[in-house]
């Protein structure tokens, strides 16, 4: 989502509407749909340019719609969802008369994917980044999602901590994670507590047929032997585990969020594909 104002002192027009606990209406608006706009112009473009051209956008919490506009200048069509009224109103009549945007009044969470091909883009409220993401993984048509979230999920999400998370280890197979630069928290408004980053996932050209891969990482994110090795021999016989963890190069003690996903493909193909 995106509002451009500027980064002056607005304490005057806080003081015109304040009611109970010393917020304005505008004020818990913000807190309880999780509204941080992206002011700064060079951050909207560093967003823009890792989105890429496409056909179709959808766009959740398009805000007044700074990102809006920018997008719609290398897209076919942006559709940008927002779930405040006043915001998608103003966004609405701002854009009439562009055809290359469309606004829709809703959630973007309860939106039905497209059945062509599309893109999502956005600087999305973060409290409901986990739900955004699991509606794009959801999505058939889906080609790629490249979004601002806390820096702490991108890191986590990509490796960047030198670790891996269960979600992006049983989704590799299809889709890559990328964090493609930090944003700091200076470019919103009002400031977020913490620093941002663009995360892209991108669906892979080929999709592999792998039955049972997700439920495969998924006992090995278990824990019940301690490492990941141990706890495949508790489930399949100690010399094809020995076997597989020597062809996947993964040393029999490493812990399981160490495992890099391109060696989960190696062990899934010793191990659970040949059972």
């Amino acid at each position: 989502m995106a509002q451009s104002f500027a980064h002056g002192n607005y304490s005057h027009t806080q003081r015109k509407a304040r009611t109970g606990g010393g917020r304005t209406d505008r004020d818990r608006a913000r807190r309880t749909l999780s509204q941080n706009f992206m002011v700064d112009p060079d951050a909207i473009a560093r967003l823009v340019e890792a989105v890429g051209p496409h056909d179709l956008i959808l766009e959740p919490g398009a805000g007044e719609g700074v990102l809006t506009r920018a997008l719609a200048e290398t897209c076919g069509r942006v559709v940008g969802y927002e779930v405040d009224p006043r915001l998608a109103g103003r966004l609405a009549a701002g854009t009439r008369h562009d055809a290359r945007v469309r606004v829709v009044r809703g959630d973007f969470l309860s939106a039905r994917a497209p059945r062509e091909p599309f893109a999502v883009a956005g600087n999305i409220p973060y409290a409901i980044t986990s739900k955004i993401v699991d509606w794009c993984l959801r999505a058939p048509g889906l080609t790629s999602a490249t979004l601002t979230t806390q820096l702490e999920y991108a890191r986590k999400r990509t490796g960047d901590f030198g670790r891996w998370s269960m979600l992006t280890v049983r989704t590799w197979p299809w889709y890559g994670w990328e964090l493609l630069g930090r944003l700091d928290r200076e470019v919103f408004r009002p400031v977020p507590s913490a620093d941002s980053a663009i995360l892209r996932i991108e669906r892979r050209s080929q999709a592999p047929d792998l039955p049972g891969y997700p439920a495969f990482v998924d006992y090995g994110f278990t824990g019940l032997g301690g490492s990941l090795h141990a706890t495949m021999r508790l489930r399949y016989p100690a010399d094809r585990v020995d076997a597989a963890f020597t062809a996947a190069e993964v040393a029999p003690g490493t812990v399981v969020a160490h495992v890099h996903p391109d060696r989960w493909a190696v062990l899934y193909d010793r191990l659970h594909h040949t059972r």
